[in-house]
């Protein structure tokens, strides 16, 4: 009798752990982590037809890398500096090393984080939001960038930036998170925090060369809206998976999560329609991206209607934004900053006057201080992020060259940096040959081009 008793305490604790799991809530945080990871090759859809032809694969590449690199990096310690508990006073900065190599993380719950799912899905549900982030930042440097490069500034940042914010904001000891700044999904962590490094890598690494205009013709709009079409897919689970419980503050997240990237796309659309008497493919897929950036930080404190006016707010203030960009002289390639980091600005200054504890009771309802609270957020990780991003970059240049040659960059960055190409003639697919291209003129040509330009 004593060794049953004793045998029924022994696995009291083991019993009461996998009681307090919720097959619901973890099936709906393992969904939308699939979810999640399918934006990063919606990005390198979306960002690859944006460009030209000749740089598409090396484009498609600077967003696939990062499942392989951030991936590997989360595992082995990422994650621990980003939500495990720190050393005193450190952890409102950084997280500690306890769950190294994902040591401790495993099928119980941890209450701190999530009391009603496994350990290890939180844990991967948050893996795929740090693989996108430095994703985002290639849009602003493509065309020019070395991969090699790109790879070592990306496996920096992810630790030295990413992990940091991430802690601020989400973690429980996180003094951005302490002081009450509200991120339901990502718009500081992810975007803003992006957006900065975005900014200050396209000053590094200067324009690309030979252009006439800071903007160049996307080679395949069909691409672009695919992309984007995969991002507010997934975005619905960046979103609504958020709530880590299958509630219905899971359901506001993804209402607000299809209503107000349609709210931005309608508003993008219209803006292009007054004042060009046309609607553009990309036009509407840039709406609809920034009407989803914008979003994120409110998707669990506002109501639908709410969304709807943060939407078009945001889209029309990143339109504006896209438009006055080419008067700076800065070649953002692909307008990151001005998509992700304003509407992200926006979404979460909007978040600190729409949010709503009726909404959401572990927020709060908007007021001036909670404006207040929203714009230290952005303000401290715009700093924070592009302070260091550019210690970085410069760490990165004395070691590796950040930009390819002109030679290579007229040729496209397929060629030198991928080895491959996105597109073959018919001839060169019937007989293996080369034939010449546009995209491949010799040096003096190329030289003589952008002396002109």
């Amino acid at each position: 009798m004593k060794k049953i008793l004793f045998a029924l305490l022994a696995a009291a604790p083991v019993l009461a752990r996998a009681d307090d799991l919720n097959t619901g809530d973890t099936a709906l945080v393992l969904v939308s982590a699939g979810l999640v990871m399918l934006m990063t090759p919606g990005l390198a859809f979306f960002y690859g037809g944006l460009v030209r032809s000749k740089n598409v694969v090396h484009t498609m590449n600077m967003s696939i890398v990062c499942m392989a690199i951030v991936g590997v990096l989360w595992a082995l310690v990422g994650y621990s500096l980003a939500f495990s508990p720190g050393a005193g006073a450190l952890d409102k900065i950084l997280g500690g090393l306890s769950w190294v190599g994902l040591s401790g993380v495993g099928d119980a719950p941890e209450p701190s984080l999530a009391a009603t799912i496994p350990h290890s899905a939180f844990m991967l549900f948050q893996a795929m939001f740090a693989v996108i982030t430095p994703a985002l930042i290639s849009g602003a440097i493509v065309e020019r960038v070395r991969i090699k490069a790109y790879v070592l500034f990306v496996t920096l940042w992810s630790l030295v930036v990413y992990a940091p914010v991430a802690h601020w904001v989400w973690a429980p000891g996180g003094w951005l998170r302490n002081l009450g700044v509200l991120d339901f999904a990502g718009g500081t962590v992810v975007h803003i925090n992006a957006a900065a490094a975005a900014l200050v890598a396209a000053i590094v690494l200067g324009k690309r060369r030979g252009l006439r205009s800071p903007t160049v013709l996307p080679h395949n709009v069909p691409f672009a809206i695919l992309g984007m079409g995969l991002l507010w897919f997934g975005w619905l689970g960046f979103n609504g998976g958020s709530a880590l419980a299958a509630s219905g503050l899971a359901s506001t997240g993804f209402v607000n999560t299809f209503f107000a990237p349609a709210a931005a796309a309608a508003a993008w659309g219209l803006a292009e329609l007054v004042m060009h008497g046309k609607i553009s493919g990309v036009g509407l897929a840039s709406g609809a991206v920034a009407g989803m950036v914008a979003i994120t930080p409110a998707a669990g404190f506002v109501r639908p209607v709410a969304g709807l006016l943060l939407g078009a707010i945001a889209a029309l203030a990143s339109f504006t934004a896209v438009r006055f960009r080419p008067r700076l002289g800065l070649d953002d390639s692909l307008d990151v900053f001005a998509v992700h980091g304003v509407g992200a600005t926006v979404g979460a200054l909007l978040t600190g006057v729409l949010a709503s504890k009726a909404v959401n009771a572990a927020g709060a309802d908007g007021s001036a201080l909670l404006l207040g609270k929203q714009a230290l957020g952005v303000v401290v990780t715009m700093i924070f992020s592009g302070a260091v991003s550019f210690g970085l970059l410069k760490l990165v240049g004395a070691i590796t060259p950040l930009r390819v040659d002109e030679q290579d960059e007229w040729g496209g960055l397929d060629q030198s940096e991928a080895g491959e190409r996105g597109y073959i003639t018919a001839d060169e697919a019937t007989f293996g040959t080369t034939a010449p291209s546009h995209d491949h003129v010799p040096a003096a040509t190329a030289q003589a081009r952008h002396s002109a330009a």
